[in-house]
C-alpha cells in the first residue's frame, strides 16, 4: 500500500515538473527581447548659403610693366660733351635740358653762313640798281637788249644766292640747336652713359641717356584666343573696359587702368592674344619689367547667385550640389556653373537664393542622409 501511494506520487511531481520546464520554455520564447532597428547619426558638416549679389566677371591673366614710352637720349651731330644738366635717376619735364656739346664750331659756321648772305645781299642791291639804269637806257636806245637781258639774269642769280644763304643759315641754327641736348617727353632718367669731356658721335648706339615715361605707364599681358569675342562683345556695351593689377607675392591691388589696346591678331604659335591696359602712376607702384596679375573686367552680373567654390561637385555626369532640405536630409542636384573666379562659383541653373548647401564634409553624405552643421554636432558632443 505504501509503495503503491510513493510510485503515485513520484509520477505527479515528475509531471509537474515537466509543465515547469515547458512553461518557462515557452515563456521565454514569447517574450525574448527583440532587435530594435539601428539608428543612422546626423552627419556633420560645414553648411553655407546661396547668395544673391552682384559680382564683377574677370578674365585672369599675367603681365609685365612696360613704360609708356623710352627713348635713348643720343646726340645728333658730333662734338665734345661740354656738361651734363641733369641728375641720373631723377625725373625730368618734356623741354627739360639734359646735356650741352661744345657750339664753338657751330657758332664759326653760322657767323660764316651770314657773312656770305650779307655779301650776297649787297651784290644783288648793286646787280638791282644796274637793272633800273639799264632799263631806263633801253628806252633811249642807249644800250642794247643783251646787255637789259644779262642783267636781268644776274639779278635773278643773286637772289637765288640769296635764298641759298639764308637756307644755310636755317641748317646752320638747326645745327646749333642740336647742341643743346634736351629731354623729349617727361619721365625718369637712367643711368648716365657718358661723361662730360668726351667725343660724341650721331652715330654712337648707346647714346647718352635712357629716359622712360613712367606717369602714365602700360602693362602688357596676354590672354588666351578664345577670350576675344567675349572681349569685343563687352567694347560694344562699354567703350572703356577696367584693367586691375595685383601684385604676384601678395596679390595687393596696385593700379586700377583701362584696356587701351587689343593686338590685331592671335599668336598662332602660342594661341593667345596681346593686350595692353594703360594706368596712371604719379606714386610709381607700378615698375618697368615687373611681373604682375592682370585682371580685365569685362561687366558685372547682377543679382547673380553664388557659392563657394568647394561647394561644386563633378561627376562623370556633371557637375552637382549636396543641397539639404527643409527636413534636414541630403538632395544631390545637379547645377550648372557659369563661371568660377576668386573662390566663388556663379550658378546658373540649379540652386535657388537662400537655400542651404554643404560646402566640407561632402565625401561623408549621401542622399537621405541626415545633416547638421559641424558647429551644431561639436556642441551636442560636448553636452554628451
Amino acid at each position: 500500500m505504501n509503495i503503491k501511494f510513493s510510485y503515485r506520487a513520484l509520477r505527479r511531481v515528475s509531471l509537474a515538473l515537466v509543465i515547469l520546464v515547458a512553461g518557462g520554455l515557452l515563456l521565454r520564447g514569447v517574450f525574448k527581447p527583440q532587435p530594435t532597428a539601428k539608428v543612422v547619426p546626423a552627419i556633420p558638416a560645414t553648411l553655407v548659403q546661396v547668395k544673391q549679389e552682384d559680382i564683377s566677371s574677370f578674365l585672369i591673366g599675367v603681365g609685365t610693366v612696360q613704360a609708356m614710352a623710352s627713348v635713348t637720349v643720343k646726340a645728333r651731330i658730333d662734338g665734345q660733351l661740354e656738361r651734363i644738366e641733369y641728375v641720373e635717376g631723377q625725373d625730368v619735364k618734356a623741354g627739360q635740358v639734359l646735356a650741352q656739346l661744345d657750339t664753338r664750331p657751330l657758332r664759326a659756321q653760322l657767323e660764316q653762313v651770314l657773312a656770305q648772305k650779307a655779301k650776297d645781299e649787297a651784290q644783288l642791291a648793286n646787280a638791282r640798281l644796274d637793272l633800273d639804269r639799264y632799263t631806263r637806257l633801253i628806252k633811249e636806245d642807249a644800250t642794247s637788249q643783251q646787255t637789259l637781258d644779262t642783267q636781268k639774269a644776274l639779278v635773278a642769280q643773286l637772289r637765288a644766292a640769296v635764298q641759298a644763304d639764308e637756307a644755310q643759315i636755317h641748317y646752320a641754327q638747326v645745327q646749333l640747336g642740336y647742341a643743346t641736348i634736351t629731354a623729349p617727353f617727361a619721365g625718369r632718367t637712367g643711368a648716365r652713359l657718358v661723361d662730360p669731356g668726351n667725343i660724341v658721335h650721331a652715330n654712337d648706339a648707346n647714346g647718352l641717356v635712357v629716359i622712360n615715361q613712367l606717369d602714365p605707364i602700360s602693362v602688357l599681358f596676354t590672354l588666351p584666343g578664345d577670350a576675344v569675342q567675349a572681349i569685343n562683345h563687352a567694347q560694344q556695351t562699354s567703350r572703356q573696359l577696367a584693367v586691375l593689377v595685383y601684385g604676384r607675392d601678395d596679390n595687393k591691388l596696385l593700379a586700377r587702368g583701362t584696356l587701351a589696346l587689343v593686338n590685331n591678331q592671335i599668336d598662332v604659335a602660342s594661341g593667345t592674344v596681346q593686350l595692353k591696359g594703360r594706368f596712371a602712376n604719379p606714386q610709381h607702384p607700378l615698375w618697368p619689367g615687373q611681373y604682375v596679375n592682370v585682371r580685365l573686367q569685362l561687366g558685372t552680373y547682377a543679382k547673380a547667385l553664388t557659392v563657394p567654390a568647394a561647394v561644386v561637385q563633378r561627376s562623370q555626369s556633371g557637375t552637382y550640389a549636396y543641397v539639404i532640405a527643409s527636413n534636414g536630409k541630403a538632395q544631390m542636384r545637379p547645377i550648372e556653373v557659369l563661371q568660377i573666379q576668386d573662390g566663388k562659383a556663379i550658378i546658373a541653373k540649379g540652386l535657388r537664393a537662400g537655400e542651404t548647401v554643404v560646402l566640407d564634409g561632402q565625401y561623408k553624405i549621401k542622399p537621405g542622409l541626415s545633416v547638421v552643421p559641424s558647429s551644431a554636432a561639436k556642441g551636442a558632443e560636448a553636452a554628451r
